[in-house]
């Protein structure tokens, strides 16, 4: 069994898509439009101009599938009670992905040295997405 994370970007999934390539890497695996449903939308479930917009979408993120689309077109995108966490072996590799997921959102926590990890840190990114950035270091044995 797997659990994947499923986002809705209200008509800004191209614009995330993006984003998130360019700042971490991640690569889009499927991409489906609204116009190219096997059994189109009925036109009072799709908005005028929605024809063009993400249906659906597989973001790989390293070995993590994140589902996205611009599905939920009620208001913006709304990430509340959780955080997506990355994990990089390095801090240079950690603070690439923090510096461009934090272009236009908030740092909460900036990078720093904690006793879990040499490098962690926390921001929501433009879209409102929490993000926790860090680098992984294995617990220590009691």
């Amino acid at each position: 069994m797997n659990v994947e994370p499923y986002l809705f970007f209200n008509g800004r999934c191209d614009e995330a898509i993006e984003f998130y390539s360019r700042t971490v890497g991640a690569q889009a695996t499927y991409l489906m439009r609204y116009r190219e449903s096997p059994e189109p939308p009925t036109p009072d479930m799709l908005p005028p101009g929605f024809e063009d917009k993400v249906m659906h979408a597989n973001l790989k993120f390293g070995d993590m599938t994140v589902m996205v689309s611009d599905g939920n077109r009620d208001g913006g995108p709304q990430f509340q009670g959780f955080s997506l966490a990355l994990s990089f072996p390095d801090e240079a590799a950690a603070r690439t992905a923090f510096a461009g997921l934090s272009e236009g959102g908030q740092v909460a926590m900036p990078l720093s040295k904690t006793f879990w990890s040499p490098c962690f840190g926390m921001l929501t990114d433009r879209f409102g997405l929490g993000w926790m950035v860090m680098v992984y270091q294995e617990p220590e044995t009691p």
